[in-house]
């Protein structure tokens, strides 16, 4: 619950903070109006940490670059046509922005720029009411045209002006709520919430990459799940990721299986308190999040009722890794986020065969070998993955899954196993065999591979020994 008295105190050590002093006198000697903006209020009064510094102003751009330059030690304009001026003041990097009353024209979230001398009409324009405060500097007056304070201390987003309108100007505000939704843990007002459900096909203005963005953002917060509920109870996430939605399969009373959107959810909560225990103050895995979020949705495509009221959902996690593939590419995802979740998504089924028999160290190397660079986001989704509420079931996976980490770690120790190839080179096998570069070397390789995989560490001369042994009876 929000304390005023608290909050009122915490705005004030926000105005000492000494960027945002240093910032304010050179505005006032220059005769401008300065004030920290949108999410800095924000957490400021919630007792939140505050990161970035935004700031809006009566000043045009080319007067916020004559102020800042002498005072800051970079600066860049790349927002200039926006209003935004860029600088790096005493370490940190701001933006300083002059008020707005921009306009839309509805085909686009491109905005035909109006610069404004009103802060309260520049605050109007802002995606919801907790985030259209202002605190001007260096005199120290909160400025809340559209009663934030109140929004804060009842924990509900609402927009400054009718939804309609401020949802029709910038869709991506819609996915914004979502967003806020799970880092804030606010409600969302209802008109508002409407709204969200009655335009959500505007979103199809929207690029892929600013989409990605946000999705990024929720994820990234401390318990998404909030936000994920937000876009599909209103229909906004079957745009942009329709997968998630379609988790929630239908069951009858003959064919009974567990709910499969909300195990996903569990289990994107339950990597998410992994990861923070296994790397604590690490940056949120995105790529780990993607990933068990998307880990089941191959079994809409797969699911079989069975006679006897089974249901299987055979080679999902290979249905659901081409179809995380697909999906991310859609969403303009780099190469890298996107081969991870699928490979994690690949195998995320591939440890329950160790749970119902103790491997080979032979089987043992191929998981290592399989997981790759992936291997301790793989631990962290397969464990995320038991939502059994059979306490001894759990406790029998759990275990399992702590008897395979040590043996990893124990043929890691023996075997440089990270690194595993074969004992013999492309070019010693060229020689050896007295072959030209070609498929056979590569068919060479392989059986090398396996044979080291198998077996271990069997020394050169053995390996050469074999591979010759192959040779003859593949002839």
């Amino acid at each position: 619950m929000l304390n005023m008295a608290e909050g009122l105190s915490r705005l004030g050590a926000l105005a000492a903070h000494p960027v945002v002093r240093t910032l304010a006198d050179a505005f006032a000697e220059a005769g401008f109006d300065l004030a920290v903006v949108g999410g800095p209020v924000r957490d400021a009064l919630l007792g939140r940490p505050t990161h970035d510094l935004d700031f809006t102003t009566n000043a045009r751009p080319d007067d916020i670059l004559r102020i800042v330059t002498p005072i800051s030690t970079a600066q860049w304009d790349i927002g200039r046509a926006f209003g935004t001026i860029g600088a790096r003041v005493q370490g940190e990097q701001v933006e300083i922005t002059t008020y707005r009353a921009d306009s839309y024209d509805g085909s686009t979230r491109k905005p035909v720029v109006e610069f404004g001398d009103d802060i309260s009409g520049d605050l109007l324009r802002r995606d919801f009411t907790v985030n259209a405060m202002a605190l001007r500097v260096p005199d120290v007056k909160l400025v809340d045209p559209t009663s934030g304070v109140e929004d804060l201390v009842a924990g509900i987003l609402r927009t400054p002006i009718d939804p309609a309108v401020s949802f029709g100007d910038d869709p991506l505000r819609m996915l914004r709520a979502a967003r806020f939704s799970a880092q804030l843990e606010f409600a969302i007002e209802r008109d508002t919430r409407r709204a969200m459900e009655d335009l959500r096909d505007t979103l199809r203005i929207v690029s892929p990459e600013r989409i990605q963005g946000e999705l990024i953002r929720l994820l990234q917060t401390d318990d998404p799940v909030r936000g994920i509920r937000v876009l599909v109870d209103t229909g906004l996430i079957d745009l942009f990721l329709p997968e998630v939605p379609a988790l929630r399969l239908e069951v009858d009373e003959h064919h009974h299986h567990k709910d499969v959107y909300e195990h996903s959810l569990t289990v994107l909560r339950q990597a998410i308190a992994l990861e923070k225990s296994r790397n604590p103050g690490a940056e949120p895995d995105v790529a780990l999040r993607i990933a068990a979020l998307l880990h089941d949705i191959g079994k809409p495509r797969t699911r079989r009722l069975e006679p006897g009221g089974g249901v299987t959902f055979h080679h999902h996690d290979a249905v659901g890794s081409r179809m995380a593939r697909k999906r991310l590419q859609a969403l303009r995802f780099d190469g890298d986020t996107t081969d991870a979740v699928a490979k994690l998504i690949e195998l995320h089924l591939r440890f329950f065969g160790y749970a119902e028999g103790a491997w080979t160290d032979s089987a043992v190397r191929r998981y290592v070998r399989d997981a790759g660079d992936q291997l301790e986001r793989l631990h962290i989704l397969t464990r995320a993955d038991v939502t059994t509420r059979n306490k001894r079931k759990a406790a029998r996976l759990a275990g399992a899954y702590d008897d395979i980490e040590r043996r990893i770690v124990e043929l890691r120790d023996q075997e440089e196993l990270d690194s595993i190839r074969p004992e013999l080179d492309g070019n010693q096998i060229q020689q050896i065999l007295d072959i030209p570069p070609g498929r056979e070397v590569g068919e060479a390789y392989r059986f090398l591979l396996d044979l080291r995989l198998d077996e271990g560490v069997i020394g050169p001369d053995a390996a050469e020994q074999r591979l010759r042994e192959w040779w003859a009876a593949r002839a």
